[in-house]
């Protein structure tokens, strides 16, 4: 009974009570008063034994929850001051107003109440910039910190996860890597060699690698003549990207003490568990690299990611007139097979652009298809406008310069579009109409960049030439001799030669005079070159104001501005960039200035001892290793040199991200 009550402390004894009472009553209002009166004195006793059980019941609960209460808040404090987790308060200035002992042991302050949050770590500017974000990772002393932000309470949990990225290192570190070795111009120097030279070439070559690989644990092994096969881990290849990649140099160096003067490309694919996607990448990553020269080094991942290192050197002329006459013939197919050519060159285009486009309309012409130059006529400057008025007075040649607008109105399935002069979408003229053609085609003598223009159905690209006008001039060769060139067509290929070599003087091979030499033979006229290449006075004190303002940041790089307030043509920053370079102590020259309200142009050039494209590219620019450019948007004159700054540091540091 007692058991039942405890379990049951008011509800039931005070029902029984209740029960019990209304019997005693009754019976003592009936006849037999003496069972009443026991019964009376027995609801008097049950219920004196129920209130003593429900007091001890209640007694009970209440210790049992004050101890509860007792051990929770006991819990609470070991959570709060012997747990490994950090916690500060802070208050609204973002000043520190308690901190658990955990957090203070970590700390490298005697106190650091009081202090401000920035004090712990520099990282804390990103929270205090922007309440919203909840969680970030900082570093202080030698650990690395997860920190919680909870916004209301002003509360900043620390979880120290030193040990977790130690493990993410060794776990990506031990990622295997595959990288494939190609010796540029090996064909073409062991050709003419005896067998015994050409063994020590093998063998110099050979030896150099894998002294490489052996220096730094990398598996190598010759897979043909002129290619090997490397294997390695991440950790190696920071390893190798804090050396700049040296085997370059060292390939570079050594072949030339002999006599043979190699130079290496290497494609590399990393950041993938599968093998066979890492081959992959490292096959297209030497593809890269090959389009863009050689003697480089290419990381690529499957994000798309690539890092470039290497590039100081001339490209090697690999050209040869066989490659030429192929191109030529594919061309002379994809014409005929077409009702129409569409040439376009970049954005403010130069004379190399339209002297190449001029060029491939000829072929066109040669070919007995109807070819058009498709042009800006507000964006050419002055140079280009002497051009076109001369054109002009050839009414059946500038009848087939056309407006972008005009050629979207002509277009049809099987018209064929040429890119001249650029291989990049984001730089043509008219990026509409590059999306709405099926046919295309790209003529260009810059670098290959990551960003390029799909699908295209055949592709000219050797960076070693001085300009487009170059590679469309040889293209002509042969072509059907139906037509001839005329002077004015002659005249304006070479003007684009003249303007991309400095007049002979940066970037010229012996295919550069012979190219030149068969536009002369054609009537090309020089001294109409130098007409349209004349500049007024103005524009000479305009880069000579420019050029005062040259300052020096690193030994042989010089930075020239103009104003913020005034807009300049790219031709005249690159022809300061030029004025620059034959100045005493200049390696290299860039030249910043406004070209319109929203953008900023930089020309760079190099007499080749510093790539100037990849600082470039590091602006989301290119050109060549002597000669390059890039546009900035919505940026001011200070803002511009500053990345620039940065782009140089960076491309001195190492390598270069895409």
């Amino acid at each position: 009974m007692a058991s039942f009550f405890r379990k049951r402390p008011i509800r039931y004894p005070l029902f029984l009570f209740m029960l019990l009472g209304g019997v005693a009553s009754y019976l003592l209002l009936s006849d037999n008063t003496l069972v009443g009166l026991l019964f009376a004195l027995l609801v008097a006793g049950v219920s004196v034994y129920s209130w003593t059980i429900e007091q001890r019941v209640y007694e009970e609960t209440e210790k049992h929850i004050e101890t509860l209460s007792y051990r929770m808040k006991k819990v609470g404090e070991e959570a709060l001051l012997e747990m490994p987790i950090g916690i500060l308060l802070i208050n609204d200035h973002y000043i520190i107003e308690w901190a658990n002992p955990y957090m203070m042991k970590k700390l490298p302050f005697d106190t650091i109440i009081g202090e401000e949050l920035i004090s712990i770590s520099k990282d804390f500017q990103q929270l205090i910039k922007n309440e919203d974000s909840k969680e970030l990772t900082i570093t202080f002393g030698d650990n690395n910190y997860k920190v919680l932000y909870k916004a209301e309470e002003r509360l900043l949990y620390f979880f120290d996860i030193t040990e977790q990225l130690e493990i993410e290192s060794l776990y990506y570190g031990d990622r295997t890597v595959i990288g494939v070795l190609f010796i540029d111009n090996y064909d073409e120097i062991a050709q003419g060699m005896d067998d015994q030279t050409r063994g020590q070439l093998n063998s110099l070559v050979t030896s150099s690698v894998n002294n490489w690989g052996a220096k730094y644990g990398i598996f190598v092994k010759r897979i043909s003549s002129d290619r090997f096969l490397a294997v390695f881990n991440e950790s190696i290849l920071v390893e190798l990207e804090k050396n700049k990649f040296a085997i370059l140099d060292d390939i570079r160096d050594t072949t030339t003490k002999f006599g043979f003067g190699l130079t290496l490309s290497v494609g590399v694919g990393a950041g993938s568990t599968s093998l066979v996607e890492l081959g992959e990448l490292s096959q297209s990553s030497l593809d890269l690299v090959l389009g863009r020269g050689g003697d480089q080094v290419a990381i690529k991942h499957p994000s798309g990611k690539v890092k470039f290192y290497g590039g100081k050197t001339n490209p090697v002329e690999k050209r040869t007139r066989v490659r030429a006459r192929v191109i030529s013939h594919a061309l002379r197919d994809l014409i005929q097979e077409s009702d129409q050519v569409f040439v376009m060159g970049h954005r403010m285009p130069d004379m190399d652009a339209i002297g190449a486009a001029v060029g491939v309309r000829k072929m066109a012409q040669m070919n007995k298809v109807e070819g058009y130059v498709i042009i800006d006529f507000n964006e050419l400057d002055n140079s280009v406008l002497r051009l076109i008025d001369e054109i002009k007075k050839k009414p059946e040649l500038f009848l087939s310069f056309i407006t972008p607008e005009e050629a979207m109105n002509k277009l049809t399935d099987k018209t064929l579009l040429v890119v001249v002069d650029t291989h990049k979408p984001s730089l043509v003229i008219d990026e509409k109409l590059l999306q709405r053609s099926e046919k295309i085609v790209v003529i260009d003598h810059h670098r290959r960049g990551e960003e390029f223009i799909t699908p295209t159905l055949l592709v000219y690209m050797e960076p070693y030439a001085s300009s487009t006008s170059e590679l469309v001039t040889e293209l002509l060769e042969y072509q059907p001799k139906n037509e001839k060139i005329t002077m004015l067509e002659a005249t304006s290929m070479l003007a684009g030669i003249i303007v991309d070599t400095k007049s002979f003087t940066l970037r010229t091979g012996a295919r550069t005079f012979e190219a030149a030499s068969y536009l002369r033979t054609h009537g090309a006229d020089t001294v109409l070159v130098q007409k349209m290449l004349k500049e007024d006075l103005s524009t000479y004190i305009e880069r000579s104001k420019i050029v005062q303002t040259v300052e020096f940041i690193k030994e042989g790089i010089a930075i020239a501005h103009g104003p913020d307030n005034i807009s300049y043509s790219q031709v005249l920053l690159a022809q300061t960039a030029d004025i620059l370079l034959t100045m005493d102590n200049v390696s290299a020259s860039f030249v910043i200035g406004r070209k319109s309200e929203s953008s900023i142009g930089i020309s760079a050039r190099s007499l080749g001892e510093i790539n100037v494209q990849l600082v470039m590219e590091q602006l989301n620019g290119g050109g060549h290793l002597t000669n390059a450019a890039c546009q900035l948007e919505n940026k001011t004159i200070e803002e511009a040199t500053t990345m620039l700054k940065q782009a140089i540091e960076e491309t001195f540091e190492g390598g270069r991200s895409e």
